[in-house]
């Protein structure tokens, strides 16, 4: 059984930066793809960054080089560091997991509860 739990999230001024993990449990992480998502009130949820299991990374336009998602395989944790926030980036973020390499889609099979990041 998969569980994803994040956290970190919280307020920040813009300008400022936040890092949000994701511990995962039930498997190991490096054998997954592994995806942050987010999705502000009246938004559709939509994808940030992805890492695959060879840790090959993929961006949404809106985060790159501001964002920057990395994986502790022996800690089984996700990361996502954020640099420069305004906010826009105001959202929810959720982290979730895969077998195949989903990169942004929206179809991931597991995913976390989510973690609250403000900017103001």
């Amino acid at each position: 059984h998969v569980q994803l739990v994040e956290s970190g999230g919280g307020l920040v001024e813009t300008g400022g930066s936040l890092r949000v993990s994701c511990v995962a449990s039930g498997y190991t992480l490096h054998s997954y793809c592994m995806g942050w998502f987010r999705q502000a009130p009246g938004k559709k949820r939509e994808g940030v960054a992805s890492i695959d299991s060879d840790g090959k990374t993929v961006y949404a336009d809106s985060v790159k080089g501001r964002f920057t998602i990395s994986k502790d395989n022996a800690e089984n944790t996700l990361y996502l560091q954020m640099n420069n926030l305004s906010p826009e980036d105001s959202a929810m973020y959720y982290c979730a997991a895969d077998r195949f390499n989903l990169q942004l889609s929206r179809y991931y099979t597991n995913w976390g509860r989510g973690t609250q990041v403000t900017v103001s």
